[in-house]
């Protein structure tokens, strides 16, 4: 047998850990932390005045509890929550937790179409509700889907449109007619026995689902991804201790909840290791997040990179002191080298960490450590999480490529989410025969096990047969001083089949910059073929909820504009 060289090496690791993974259901692990760190203060919600200890959340966490059983939830029952960042949100997290129901995080931005369908294909018996937030008014949009709710008792609705749906309960103060006051909810408490809540939640197993998240689908309906407490549970302990959290660290979430950066990186990563979840805010605004770090002493914060660009080019940034943070999260895409170093310097966030993953893994799947070159951490997104394995294949055979080569990104463990509610055929087109959850990420992986993500398998661009991906030409354009972000897809042309867009943002004090200076800045530095034909100079890109840049809006508005429909 002939020695193994990087050349041949397989693209293949698997996360090692001294620590086990928890054997235990959400509900389990919060009483064992709160009976553990009863004084720590467990919760801070600036805009809603609260700060709880672990004893104060637990209490709040069990009333409601035994009010989810009061109003006839049951293990196993959906739950919704269509609410932006608030204790309510994170208290029906853990109570939801404890009763074995199952949570379904519900996008604040969907809108009627959106709502209906999430509610309808998870079967929701309960919705936990905000009245409104920004420019949607959820209170209305429900009473226009069930206009039933007008004449009917709270907890007994009966609707055309949402026939699984029986009982809404509203954030707001004031009362609405066939929905439950949140307050009111919380007081049916004192109809169950604490006994009651006890046995039910020893019969819980971890393996049970515990969490829907649908996943914004760029094409199609949005799938519901089905999560248990072991794969949350465990990966938000195991995201926390990659940042060596301990019972003092203070986490920042500016992030939302209903998605897993929010909830299980912020909230269960806090949680396993007694530390404090601080949300500035119901949303995200830059000037809050400083002052929230500097006021709480935040030892920590998350964000995508374009919130941390937020945050960086705020005019009052130089107010705030930041010096407490020392560690915290980027993902959502990679993070620019300029922006890793001012993060790293202005913010103090020596130890700052890139993850990487997906709604369906839990979604952390590699993570750059604390101590990893500054290199590593701008250029990829780390390596195998303890306790998972990754695997790059070439998507066209399913056969493993070596080391240094581009193929599709797997991953296989913990993490991986237990199917697509009521969707057989999308979970076999995700989860193969041999537990592989298939990301449609394109990667490599170096001799070290670092993996680089390259694009999406859907946003490769073929340029006269040339294979190009956007994310290298984007990295070479954040080079430009006058540039801030950029984001490259391609567009149609009849010549070479695709060309390629830049749509560029430019930096406060960039001045006049032309499409032509950047053609001038790429000429002699990257390859012709990869020199976009096209400069959209924008403020800003279009997003998911999440501060994901959707590729494919981006690619419609310019084929629009460009005139390329033909």
């Amino acid at each position: 047998m002939g020695s193994i060289t990087m050349s041949n090496r397989p693209s293949y690791t698997s996360g090692v850990s001294n620590q086990p993974l928890i054997g235990m259901t959400i509900g389990d692990k919060f009483d064992e932390i709160a009976a553990t760190y009863p004084d720590n203060e467990a919760l801070v919600v600036r805009h809603q005045g609260i700060r709880w200890t672990y004893r104060d959340l637990k209490t709040e966490v069990d009333r409601a509890a035994r009010a989810f059983l009061a109003i006839g939830i049951k293990r196993g029952d959906r739950v919704g929550m269509w609410s932006p960042n608030s204790s309510q949100w994170t208290i029906t997290q853990f109570a939801t937790a404890k009763i074995g129901a199952i949570l379904v995080n519900i996008n604040p931005a969907y809108r009627l179409h959106e709502l209906e369908y999430a509610l309808n294909q998870s079967e929701a018996r309960c919705l936990v509700t905000a009245d409104s937030f920004k420019s949607s008014n959820y209170t209305a949009m429900l009473q226009e889907l069930a206009p039933e709710l007008q004449q009917c008792e709270a907890g007994r609705l009966e609707s055309e449109k949402l026939p699984h749906l029986n009982s809404v309960i509203n954030l707001a103060q004031e009362s609405y007619p066939g929905m439950y006051r949140w307050t009111d909810f919380v007081s049916m408490a004192d109809q169950v026995d604490s006994s009651q809540l006890v046995r039910l939640q020893s019969e819980l197993q971890f393996d049970d689902p515990i969490n829907i998240q649908y996943t914004s689908g760029t094409t199609g309906f949005p799938k519901g991804a089905t999560l248990s407490h072991h794969n949350i549970l465990n990966n938000g302990f195991f995201v926390a201790e990659s940042m060596k959290f301990t019972d003092q660290d203070r986490l920042v979430i500016p992030v939302p909840l209903y998605h897993c950066f929010g909830m299980v990186m912020g909230n269960l990563g806090c949680m396993t290791h007694g530390a404090t979840m601080i949300y500035p805010d119901e949303g995200f605004e830059p000037e809050n997040v400083l002052q929230t770090v500097a006021e709480e002493r935040a030892t920590a914060l998350y964000g995508v990179p374009t919130m941390f660009i937020a945050e960086l080019d705020h005019p009052n940034f130089a107010e705030y002191d930041v010096s407490s943070l020392r560690t915290g999260i980027m993902a959502g895409s990679i993070c620019p080298a300029e922006v890793m170093k001012s993060v790293n310097g202005k913010m103090h966030m020596q130890e700052v960490q890139i993850a990487y993953g997906m709604t369906e893994t839990s979604p952390v799947s590699t993570q750059t450590a604390a101590d990893d070159p500054f290199e590593k951490r701008v250029t990829t997104v780390g390596r195998t999480q303890p306790h998972l394995e990754t695997k790059i294949v070439d998507p066209a055979s399913g056969n493993i490529v070596a080391r240094g080569e581009i193929g599709e990104l797997c991953t296989r463990g913990y993490s991986v989410m237990l199917k697509y509610w009521n969707n057989e055929e999308a979970t076999q087109g995700a989860i193969d025969s041999s537990g592989w959850m298939h990301t449609g990420d394109l990667a490599t992986m170096d001799a070290e096990g670092y993996i680089q993500i390259v694009g999406r398998i859907k946003d490769m661009v073929i340029r006269g047969g040339e294979n190009v991906y956007p994310k290298e030409i984007e990295e070479f354009l954040y080079t430009h001083p006058s540039i801030s972000d950029v984001q490259v897809t391609g567009v149609p042309d009849q010549k070479y089949g695709e060309e390629l867009v830049a749509w560029v943002k430019l930096a406060p004090d960039a001045g006049d910059v032309t499409a032509d200076d950047l053609r001038a800045f790429c000429k002699g530095k990257i390859t012709h073929f990869k020199i976009p034909r096209y400069f959209k100079f924008v403020e800003d890109y279009p997003m998911t909820v999440t501060g994901k840049i959707q590729k494919f809006k981006m690619r419609e508005i310019s084929i629009q504009e460009l005139g390329l429909e033909d």
